[in-house]
């Protein structure tokens, strides 16, 4: 599912108008008589007990009215709050005030807090929430956010249109204070604001209608935005031949674990192999060998001298230097360990290691040790990276509190893709992918239980095979994380979201790509 920024709404709007002949004023007669619909279909019981708009001076409050009027046109009880004078209205919003007005519709005027809670003291049936829209970019205050908290007070199902009021459009950040609403109606497409945490969370149920945007205006604007579905997961999967063979499908090397940690190295391999790589050769620590080795039949190991349990990293780039000639793809990290070995190790293999033709993917401890080492040292990798941090591991890549990660997760992604040049991942719910070249994914798929030891470490043997069948590392990460949460939801719908464990994801998924290929 496209997403667009705010400025691509605007873009959409304005090419529709100015290029294709789109009357802006049925646009908004559309959109708000789209929101009308909606919600009758959704609160028809509430809705006898009455509605009410509350709305901005912008278009957002424009769309307001006209659904206040439908609203009224359809037997509902309904008056609608402006929060500002009408004098102030301008354009598309001041004719849809006038044409509720002259349809006898109420409109009270506040621009007071206490004028606010006076209008409120009716506890409605439903409120639509049209104060503001997509173009908030500044922290909610005064008359504005004393009417979002009294709204969301209020024991009414609430609304939005367009978006959340107080929820940022382009990367779901809360700005000050946002609605709470049960359900939002959008228009022609959805925006990265609807699936990005925490704005997800005031999302409510989405439903977003076509309201006569231009077809061409879309291919015109380009967007580089995806919610990730099962729908565009199956164009990066690949049927394979009837006369397949294992030399077709990559030879992926994990460089992982540590004393204590071979289950890291094991699980990371077992990804891989249940993704579909040709070969898989785990690269450990000698003193946790023999357990990885003994752990997985299908698995290839090869041991490398340690010190103090972790890798010895003059000895691991000596072996390793002919070891990994013949890899498609590297993932290194889990359970490696910080130490002194480990920082060689990663450096070695981003200055020498990545090319054209054998990607990279680090991941959890690699991350902790790039975190140290700098990771501005990407930008001499020779080869595509991938990044796969959680929200503490990209705090500590960017020097800045886990908070302000999951504040702002759209943004914090972006700026570690842009400031190392590798496609950058920040897992969580919706985890976020963005590219160096513009693009952000959402993923869609995925769910609680997956909050459980080793989900990472399959994550990156996963995206380490497809990186290993040379397709496109936006895509490869974007097809892993994928199928790893609808592998989680397939194994959730048989045991439930609590108590299943990582080896259960990696049995189902064979099955999830079996579903996306046929």
């Amino acid at each position: 599912m496209k997403l667009l920024t705010a400025a691509e709404s605007r873009e959409l709007d304005r090419i529709s108008q100015e290029k294709y002949g789109v009357p802006s004023y049925m646009l908004m007669t559309n959109a708000g008589e789209a929101v009308a619909r909606a919600a009758l279909d959704k609160y028809r019981a509430r809705i006898s007990d009455g509605a009410i708009v509350i709305a901005g001076k912008g278009n957002n409050g424009g769309d307001g009215f006209v659904a206040a009027r439908k609203l009224r046109q359809e037997g509902v009880k309904v008056h609608a709050i402006l929060l500002a004078k009408a004098a102030t209205l301008k354009g598309d919003a001041a004719r849809a005030h006038r044409d509720f007005v002259a349809a006898g519709g109420n409109v009270i005027e506040v621009e007071s807090e206490r004028a606010f809670d006076d209008t409120m003291r009716e506890r409605p049936g439903i409120v639509i929430d049209g104060i503001f829209g997509t173009g908030l970019n500044a922290e909610v205050r005064g008359l504005p956010r004393a009417a979002i908290e009294k709204i969301n007070s209020c024991d009414a199902p609430a609304v939005a249109i367009d978006i959340a009021s107080g929820v940022n459009s382009d990367t779901g950040a809360l700005m000050g204070a946002a609605i709470d609403a049960a359900l939002t109606v959008t228009f022609g497409f959805a925006k990265f604001g609807h699936v990005s945490f925490p704005g997800a969370q005031h999302c409510g149920d989405l439903k977003v209608e076509q309201i006569g945007f231009a077809p061409q205006a879309i291919e015109d604007i380009a967007p580089h935005g995806l919610f990730i579905e099962a729908k565009d997961a199956r164009q990066w999967m690949r049927l394979r031949p009837d006369n397949s063979h294992k030399g077709m499908y990559g030879h992926v090397m994990v460089i992982a674990g540590a004393r204590g940690k071979a289950g890291a190295a094991l699980l990371s391999s077992r990804g891989a192999l249940r993704a579909g790589a040709g070969l898989v050769t785990a690269a450990v620590p000698n003193c946790v060998a023999e357990v990885v080795a003994s752990g997985q039949a299908e698995l290839m190991t090869e041991a490398i001298a340690d010190r103090d349990g972790h890798f010895d990293g003059r000895a691991a780039t000596n072996a390793l230097s002919s070891l990994i000639k013949p890899m498609t793809s590297i993932v290194v990290g889990p359970g490696i360990g910080l130490s002194d070995g480990t920082k060689e190790l990663i450096a070695w293999l981003i200055e020498e290691a990545v090319t054209p033709e054998r990607p990279m993917l680090i991941d959890a401890d690699g991350l902790n040790v790039l975190a140290q080492i700098g990771p501005e040292k990407l930008k001499r990798a020779k080869g595509h990276v991938v990044l796969t941090p959680h929200p503490g591991e990209m705090s500590r890549l960017l020097g800045i509190s886990t908070r302000e990660v999951n504040a702002d997760r759209i943004s914090t992604v972006k700026k570690l893709a842009g400031a190392t040049g590798a496609v950058a991942l920040l897992k969580g719910s919706h985890s976020v992918i963005a590219a160096p070249t513009g693009e952000v994914f959402i993923n869609s798929s995925g769910n609680p239980g997956m909050s459980t030891p080793g989900m990472g470490d399959a994550l990156s043997g996963m995206t380490g095979t497809f990186l290993g069948h040379k397709m496109d590392p936006l895509h490869a990460l974007a097809l892993g994380v994928f199928l790893h949460g609808d592998a989680a939801d397939r194994v959730a719908m048989r045991y439930g979201r609590v108590g299943y464990l990582v080896g259960d994801l990696l049995e189902e998924l064979p099955r999830a790509m079996d579903t996306l290929i046929y």
